[in-house]
């Protein structure tokens, strides 16, 4: 830990470093929980530089969002060093230490006394998500999202992510289109999915807003003692965007009783109690910054997103596995196929999706 050490010295700590060691099971950067000898801690952070290729855009995006959530944390009477994410800058002020051009890191002040969890184990969990991600779009309602830069263009882009599948199709480099005849199918058959959202953005029809793109449960800091939340985490996706892909996100991998690769396909759904929390949470703290359009579009949110992840994984499989890790050779198939069966069933649930939104309006 000598050079680790050696880079945590650029910091601006409060407190000398008497102990690190690994933190989390994060598969994306390397974290370690840092320990001062005053008592305070620190989430120290190495930034995985081959998927965040531009770290200083990505940190400013950060740095904007967690001062403007202080700030509007403040206003509310809460706790702004426990509620957002504390960005601790370097001895000359910048918010990340570029070791080399492979390298940088990065330093949170640490959260106390709170639990993540990795799967919905009672429904309140996925309430109290709902309300996590809700209250952080109520928060940023009026933080100016142009502002921010697209780290990752295109992410959510419906119409450009179906143009690459058609273009991966055609080429098909691993030549196994043939395996996935009645899949290919199913996403032409569903190509209206992908008209939905996107396009409204320059029609002027849905607001431009912060969003998170990664609302996994696990991604909500839980008070250890209450279970109610406390901060949203893991910001490196933050970017200007629409509210209803991370509504929408949220259900498709929330309410889904089964694993996201599950073959037996008879196990995939759309829960609609889970489904029911999360909008109550949501709604509950969002639902009177959301536009009417926002509101309406909730629930066909839920398959735009569910279908755009389902290309995807289609697209890779006949491209040849190139983007998403694999750990057999239909693995992504497997993931498609979980993604389309989940498609259809939010499609017979629609009016009752759309009957639990008008109740929590």
């Amino acid at each position: 830990m000598q050079r680790e050490l050696e880079i945590l010295s650029n910091f601006a700590l409060d407190g000398t470093p008497v102990s690190m060691k690994p933190l989390g099971c994060g598969h994306i950067n390397s974290t370690y929980l840092v320990k001062c000898d005053n008592g305070n801690k620190y989430n120290f952070q190495k930034i995985n530089h081959n998927v965040f290729k531009d770290v200083e855009a990505l940190m400013n995006n950060i740095d904007s969002v967690t001062s403007f959530l202080k700030e509007k944390t403040v206003a509310n009477g809460g706790d702004p060093m426990r509620e957002t994410l504390t960005v601790v800058k370097t001895k000359d002020g910048k918010n990340f230490y570029k070791e080399n051009d492979d390298a940088y890191w990065r330093v949170y002040l640490f959260v106390d006394d709170v639990i993540t969890l990795q799967v919905i184990e009672n429904p309140e969990h996925f309430y109290y998500a709902g309300k996590a991600f809700g209250n952080f779009q109520k928060l940023l309602a009026d933080f100016p999202a142009s502002k921010l830069a697209e780290t990752i263009p295109n992410f959510h882009n419906t119409v450009s992510r179906y143009a690459d599948f058609e273009r991966q199709i055609a080429e098909n480099r691993s030549g196994r289109a043939d395996e996935a005849k009645e899949e290919i199918a199913f996403a032409r058959e569903y190509k209206w999915l992908s008209e939905q959202l996107y396009p409204l953005i320059e029609k002027g029809e849905l607001p431009l807003r912060v969003t998170h793109n990664d609302t996994k449960l696990n991604n909500v800091l839980l008070d250890k003692e209450t279970g109610k939340p406390v901060c949203v985490i893991d910001l490196d996706t933050v970017m200007p965007g629409l509210s209803l892909y991370d509504y929408g996100d949220s259900m498709r991998f929330g309410t889904n009783p089964a694993a996201e690769d599950e073959k037996d396909l008879s196990k995939v759904y759309s829960d609609l109690v889970l489904f029911e929390e999360y909008t109550k949470g949501f709604l509950e703290e969002c639902g009177s910054a959301l536009t009417k359009k926002e509101i309406e579009l909730l629930p066909i949110s839920a398959l735009v997103m569910t279908y755009e992840c389902g290309i995807r994984f289609l697209a890779d499989f006949v491209d040849g596995d190139h983007y998403f890790h694999t750990e057999r050779p239909e693995h992504n198939l497997d993931r498609a196929r979980t993604q389309f069966k989940l498609v259809k069933d939010m499609e017979s649930k629609l009016p009752e999706m759309k009957a639990i939104v008008a109740k929590y309006i």
